[in-house]
């Protein structure tokens, strides 16, 4: 394994210096495991090493699994992009546009410009926001009694949009709706989807919306970051009977898990066990999808969950069907035209279809694009580019 030294060298020496408590990093190219690694530990108040089948939260790393069922459905003809996604979800018709606040606090809505499409959510363009980036969204959950979005309940959903459909990209919550969809259409739960249909035929054994006792057994610990080099454990996991599978930020994995699903990507919608997407899909999603708006830098209404997450000015931003496109080549090696996304948990992934390579690295770390593993992972990143 020859990428194996330089590699480790990175990893390791972050993990002995206590900038993350622990880290599993793993890299692939369409056919092999190029490198795998695990340092540090699985909790700081425990002290288990991370080892290669740690199971970690992968909050919004989620969202391409999730993707990946639409346009499963789109192919068999019982999706399309650009219908009103209330066809298939009548509550989507309902969701108004917040355009303020009253004088006691009460949010202002009115109706959308025009009806909210599957494109519009996949793409984050739909209006819908996270309340870990957006006060205003702060401001109607306290005004309305609406839970949080951790906490897995329908009630949580029923937020306005920030804008009208279409109109900029805003990450949010859209793919928690887009699970919905995939439950209605499919007459199946969502992780019993994936199940069936995505993770049994990549081979992702260890990915699940519920905990098994065996997956308990290997998982790490969130830790919140609360001075540059303090990190304190935490006991937060995602409700173990969900209301909602969560669609957005549900899933419980592996990196190895993982890195079948970039793999499978790689490979233009093959897996080990059969093809989970047409060759032509995978290529649609790859493309970007927004027309001419961009990504935008993520500003933070929550700084225990999030830190602001600028973007190269140089470099714009698109997103596909699944994940952020970058529009020329990253400084860390990155081709353009490559695929990439995370978790709030600072977990991350890419997957270069030019150099036929794809990376996942987890941590368990708060607030996410952490001082720490953020600078980690593209370190990671660029010792994978320079030693291929």
């Amino acid at each position: 394994m020859p990428l194996k030294n330089p590699i480790d060298a990175v990893l390791q020496r972050a993990a002995d210096a206590g900038h993350v408590p622990g880290v599993v990093a793993m890299v692939t190219n369409g056919r092999d495991t190029l490198y795998q690694g695990a340092f540090g530990k699985r909790a700081l108040d425990q002290g288990q090493p991370m080892t290669l089948d740690t199971v970690g939260w992968i909050a919004s790393m989620t969202k391409a699994v999730t993707a990946t069922a639409a346009l499963q459905l789109l192919e068999r003809g019982k999706l399309d992009l650009d219908s009103p996604a209330q066809q298939w979800l009548p509550a989507l018709g309902q969701v108004q546009v917040l355009e303020g606040f009253d004088a006691t606090g009460r949010p202002r809505t009115r109706a959308p410009k025009q009806a909210i499409t599957l494109r519009h959510l996949l793409t984050h363009t739909s209006g819908f926001g996270y309340e870990f980036l957006s006060h205003d969204i702060q401001k109607v959950q306290q005004s309305e009694g609406i839970p949080s979005a951790i906490t897995c309940e329908r009630a949580a959903l029923n937020l306005p949009l920030l804008f009208d459909p279409g109109e900029r990209w805003e990450y949010g919550i859209g793919l928690d709706w887009v699970g919905l969809i995939v439950e209605a259409v499919s007459g199946k739960r969502l992780g019993e989807y994936f199940a069936e249909n995505i993770l049994k035929p990549i081979g992702m054994h260890d990915t699940s919306f519920a905990l098994s006792p065996g997956m308990r057994a290997r998982k790490a610990k969130l830790h919140q970051r609360v001075e540059a080099d303090q990190l304190v454990p935490l006991d937060l996991e995602m409700p173990s009977a969900p209301q909602v599978e969560m669609g957005g930020s549900g899933l419980y994995s592996t990196v190895g898990d993982y890195l079948k699903f970039t793999r499978m990507l790689l490979n233009r919608g093959a897996a080990d066990h059969g093809r989970v997407l047409r060759e032509e899909t995978v290529d649609l999603l790859s493309r970007n999808q927004m027309g001419n708006l961009d990504v935008r830098p993520t500003i933070s209404a929550n700084r225990m969950l999030c830190n602001d997450m600028p973007l190269p000015p140089d470099n714009p931003q698109k997103w596909g069907l699944l994940n952020m496109i970058n529009t020329k080549p990253m400084i860390t090696g990155r081709s353009a035209g490559s695929l990439m996304w995370a978790g709030l948990s600072n977990a991350y992934y890419w997957i270069d279809p030019t150099r036929q390579i794809a990376g996942v690295f987890m941590t368990q770390v708060l607030p996410f694009a952490d001082i720490r593993a953020m600078p980690l992972f593209f370190e990671f990143e660029y010792a994978v580019y320079q030693n291929l």
